[in-house]
């Protein structure tokens, strides 16, 4: 059935994981904060830019760019196995093995999102560290809402075992 509580928890592992592509995940800029020139880096699950803001003009030049697209295709995927996890309602068992799949994945994403910004991290001032924005934090709702799910999908389970030997 649809509406059990862990179809809620499911829908927000998937939701959390298409949000991923809507919200920027890391930035970092210099600690300069007088500088005629400030330098910022901006990742998000498409790109990663790194650009030069003139304070006195406004004009905005980028110096670098990075496609971070693995990161955007792995919430793709994550999603839409969350979302034929949904599906499968009537079939408890491979609603757990999708639930697997998708904390497989959802961690492989997270992981990517984690090189990418070690490997941005270097781009200037090597000591600064960036902040991590909304989008680094989704995959992690994603994987709670889903341990959550599971937790509950094999409580169902125990329970229609019981009744069945019951029977």
């Amino acid at each position: 059935m649809l509406q059990r509580i862990q179809t809620i928890f499911m829908t927000i592992a998937a939701v959390s994981m298409v949000l991923v592509l809507f919200f920027p995940i890391w930035e970092k800029s210099d600690q300069d904060f007088n500088a005629e020139k400030r330098e910022y880096a901006i990742m998000d699950s498409f790109d990663l830019r790194h650009e030069q803001h003139d304070t006195t003009t406004g004009e905005i030049s980028l110096l670098g760019t990075q496609s971070t697209i693995l990161i955007s295709i792995g919430a793709v995927v994550s999603a839409l196995v969350m979302f034929w996890s949904i599906s499968r309602y009537k079939n408890r068992v491979v609603q757990v093995k999708l639930n697997t799949l998708f904390s497989l994945l959802s961690a492989g994403t997270f992981v990517g999102i984690y090189l990418y910004i070690n490997k941005a991290n270097a781009l200037f001032e090597p000591t600064g560290f960036g902040q991590f924005l909304i989008g680094f934090y989704l995959p992690i709702v994603a994987m709670f809402n889903n341990l959550l799910a599971n937790r509950f999908i094999r409580k169902d389970e125990k329970l229609v075992r019981s009744m069945n030997r019951l029977r």
